[in-house]
């Protein structure tokens, strides 16, 4: 008796393993990296309040963008843009631009 030799083994492997089989998904966890690493960067220029409503959204080329909770934080982001810019080109970061998007909360 042969086996079929299309068959596929389902062996388990972890998120990391598999993104560094992976060139595709070794890019992503190193862009999901790099995000949460600038995100930590302008933390210190946000105010404490507004923290919790800022999460580190993709990157497409020199363009970054911060998913935010409501569009007060999204209002006061506007105003910070400058200085949050500035920041990330001094500590090394290539971004001419940060877009700011409201997340939608899902409907129940």
């Amino acid at each position: 008796m042969t086996g079929n030799p299309h068959r596929r083994l389902n062996i388990a492997v972890s998120v990391l393993q598999a993104s560094m089989d992976s060139p595709t998904l070794a890019r992503l966890a190193e862009q999901g990296r790099d995000s949460n690493a600038r995100l930590l960067a302008i933390s210190p220029l946000l105010p404490a309040a507004l923290r919790s409503a800022v999460v580190a959204g993709p990157i497409d080329g020199t363009s970054w963008c911060l998913l935010l909770d409501n569009s007060a934080a999204a209002a006061k982001l506007r105003q910070l843009l400058p200085d949050l810019l500035i920041r990330l080109r001094a500590q090394g970061w290539p971004v001419e631009s940060i877009r700011l998007k409201v997340q939608s909360k899902p409907r129940r």
